[in-house]
């Protein structure tokens, strides 16, 4: 509770102080240049969904643009979107509900490059709910009256399972959300803490490892092309340094078509910024990273988000997208 005050206030704050938190600082450390170089610091989240950029700057597609990167974990979009605006971040991963609640708060950034997708297919893609080996619960209408754990309240979690218990035919507004961070939801989930877990790789991997089965691809459910996350910046820094928002979005660009390409070194690349073992790396279902963000899933996914009132005003997709 604590934590979703904190990001709460700091998207809400951010929006006023915008002009005093933006001036420029080229010469700082993070965001300045140096002998024609950029450096460049992007606020992720430290998950399988951002492989992409950390391949890409292994393989130096950045550096080919005069970018010096540094990569620096947050705790997820909430967090990272005031990060970007104050310039801490000159760039940011987010989901794109997170984006989108800060573009109904008046927060001035925009994306700018897709994120990752979904795989498209049932059973068989990187985020879904699930429930542990026995459960009775064999479908998301069975959630009805029970516990589900989301990492974060009022997001693209419980959204996305909502969607799901409406079209298995059940009640989505009897389920009861829990927040948890998803490391956590395994063991919840076999103490008995919770009934079903919305959760995402690797985790998804690990809970069916154990017997756990998977109930429905909430992803899929809501789009079979749904864009879940993207690249973005603010608005001062696309009208102060475009040429710069152009060179990474090249750059990140060439990252996501590399990794959707070459899955092999997706995995391998995992190594060096989680704590995902061998044989479970070598297992989980990877997303799809397209480089075009598919609006019409977008707008699905404000529609749904709008109805369950998690947006103060309908998200203005022609301000947040690209």
């Amino acid at each position: 509770m604590r934590r979703r005050l904190i990001a709460g206030l700091a998207l809400a704050l951010v929006a006023s102080s915008v002009a005093a938190c933006g001036s420029d600082k080229d010469s700082s450390s993070s965001g300045g240049s140096s002998g024609g170089v950029d450096n460049v610091t992007v606020g992720v989240i430290p998950i399988i969904d951002v492989a992409p950029i950390y391949l890409g700057q292994s393989k130096g597609f950045f550096k080919s643009r005069n970018i010096e990167l540094k990569l620096e974990a947050g705790q997820g979009g909430a967090a990272i979107v005031p990060g970007v605006v104050s310039n801490q971040f000159q760039f940011g991963f987010s989901n794109l509900t997170s984006l989108m609640i800060a573009q109904t708060k008046n927060v001035p950034v925009k994306a700018i490059a897709a994120g990752v997708s979904t795989t498209g297919e049932q059973g068989k893609d990187f985020g879904a709910l699930v429930v542990k080996a026995g459960s009775p619960i064999k479908t998301a209408k069975d959630l009805v009256g029970k516990k589900v754990s989301v990492n974060t309240l009022k997001n693209i979690g419980d959204t996305a399972t909502r969607n799901s218990v409406r079209k298995a035919g059940g009640d989505d507004k009897a389920v009861n959300f829990v927040e948890m961070p998803f490391p956590n939801m395994q063991a919840a989930l076999e103490k008995g803490d919770i009934d079903a877990a919305w959760v995402v790789e690797p985790q998804l991997s690990a809970i069916k490892a154990t017997g756990g089965t998977e109930i429905a691809s909430t992803y899929v459910d809501v789009d079979p092309k749904l864009n879940v996350a993207a690249y973005f910046t603010s608005q001062k820094l696309i009208a102060d340094k475009p040429d710069l928002v152009k060179r990474f979005t090249e750059a990140i660009n060439e990252s996501l078509t590399y990794s959707d390409a070459h899955p092999d070194e997706v995995r391998q690349i995992l190594s060096t910024y989680t704590k995902i073992d061998d044989k479970t790396r070598a297992a989980v279902v990877l997303p799809k990273w397209p480089v075009e963000i598919n609006k019409a899933s977008v707008q699905t996914l404000a529609d749904l988000g709008t109805k369950d009132g998690i947006f103060a005003s309908s998200p203005d997709l022609g301000k947040l997208l690209p």
